[in-house]
């Protein structure tokens, strides 16, 4: 029997992944600790791990980071994208080290197990601790020379002139776009005694990188890192508890395209994507459901349209099997319920890391990228149409299904993770 330690931020996209690996972990007997927000107490209980709170670092509510983080709303784009790496991300790293220091003496963990976001997993080690993995929660970020920078959202590129665009770029993210970043985690870093270092995108692991998705998906690399492993889809559960809608029969009966369309959990202003969704297929013979709506503040509209129902919370693993197109605005959970089910995409996202993923949609053919996270109802509109009139999308999205089908992501991760715990070496 090994013991884990996992650490991640208290956000709800980075915590609904490794429920099912701390669910695998426990079953095969290991001793788990969850180091987390006490907002995931119930949550981490559930799946076997044994609950570890915050106690020097922020323990945030991720449901309105606007509260969370006082001066965020006023800002858009980039400036945001960069106050969200210093703010939400780099500054925990000193107190989640402290959190975790005092942790590891307590249950000194053969491997810490953590999200690309806790930088702290990588200083405990420096300073002597146990090697570290990390599960990614989005698209693979790394650095390398035939992408640009994460989060700038731009396209691979493997040509000579491409890749001298991408080290120019990776060196203006570090020094210049992302200065106040590299300059953040320095002073974390001195403060713990060890060199600085800049900032270069999520925190990556020397030992072992799970990347929760197929390679089709992803950008090809010519220098992929030997430790990262695609290991497939890491998909909550659908919950135990859960009760049909009455408009579920509508759906089972098939008589038309089932259209489904979600805001996602970070960026959540319904009258972005779920109102024009709303008014540009109000015409249209699909049946339409919009999730993770306000049902008292139907998305701004004055009336629902008939042919669309709306729901404060559906489980997407119930759901998606009998979707016909995934309207988001590239919430990697999301986007990965669909693929798993062969479900052609519509996206369009601005915020965090969303331009990445809805970069990979439209690359890997499964989908369309409208690259605004307010489109129009025509652009909707045009878009839904031509996935719903053109097989190729579908086709390219089922054969990532069956891929994705190939794979058992909490298994793959936890034997991976024994390997680790066990050699205490790189997992190549």
């Amino acid at each position: 029997m090994a013991r884990f330690l996992i650490a991640t931020q208290p956000i709800t996209g980075h915590v609904l992944p490794a429920l099912p690996l701390a669910r695998e972990l426990a079953r095969r007997g290991h001793d788990t600790r969850w180091y987390c927000g006490k907002k995931f107490d119930e949550e981490v209980k559930a799946t076997g791990a044994r609950f570890i709170p915050y106690v020097a670092a922020y323990d945030y509510d991720d449901s309105d980071y606007d509260v969370a983080f006082p001066g965020r709303a006023k800002l858009s784009g980039l400036e945001q994208l960069r106050f969200d790496f210093v703010n939400v991300f780099v500054n925990q790293v000193v107190p989640q080290h402290r959190d975790m220091d005092r942790i590891l003496t307590k249950f000194p963990a053969d491997a810490i197990v953590a999200d690309p976001s806790v930088g702290a997993a990588s200083t405990i080690n420096e300073c002597g601790g146990p090697p570290f993995a990390v599960y990614s929660v989005t698209c693979l970020g790394l650095k390398g020379r035939d992408t640009a920078p994460f989060g700038l959202g731009l396209m691979p590129s493997y040509s000579s002139l491409g890749r001298s665009r991408n080290r120019l770029l990776h060196f203006l993210a570090s020094n210049v776009i992302f200065r106040q970043v590299s300059k953040a985690l320095a002073h974390q870093r001195i403060s713990l005694g060890l060199p600085p270092s800049k900032f270069e995108g999520p925190f990556p692991s020397p030992y072992l990188y799970l990347e929760p998705t197929v390679p089709s998906f992803e950008y090809p690399r010519t220098d992929l890192p030997p430790q990262v492993h695609f290991i497939g889809a890491l998909l909550p559960e659908t919950p135990a508890n859960f009760e049909l809608p009455s408009w579920w029969g509508e759906v089972i009966n098939k008589r038309r395209p089932v259209v489904l369309v979600t805001q996602g959990t970070a960026a959540t202003d319904a009258q972005q994507l779920i109102s024009p969704t709303l008014t540009g297929l109000a015409s249209e013979n699909v049946l339409l459901i919009a999730a993770g709506v306000n049902t008292e503040e139907p998305a701004g509209m004055d009336r629902v349209p008939a042919n669309a129902h709306l729901d404060a919370f559906f489980p997407f693993m119930a759901l998606m099997p009998h979707v016909d197109l995934y309207i988001t605005n590239g919430g990697f959970g999301g986007v990965h319920h669909a693929l798993a089910n062969g479900v052609p995409i519509v996206c369009g996202g601005a915020t965090e890391e969303k331009p990445e993923i809805c970069n990979r949609v439209a690359y890997s053919g499964v989908g369309i990228n409208r690259k605004t996270n307010k489109p129009t109802p025509e652009q909707v509109h045009k878009a839904v149409k031509q996935i719903l009139g053109e097989p190729s999308y579908r086709q390219r999205a089922r054969q990532l299904q069956a891929e994705l089908a190939q794979h058992d992501a909490p298994a793959e991760a936890a034997t991976l993770l024994e390997r680790l715990a066990e050699t205490q070496r790189p997992v190549v």
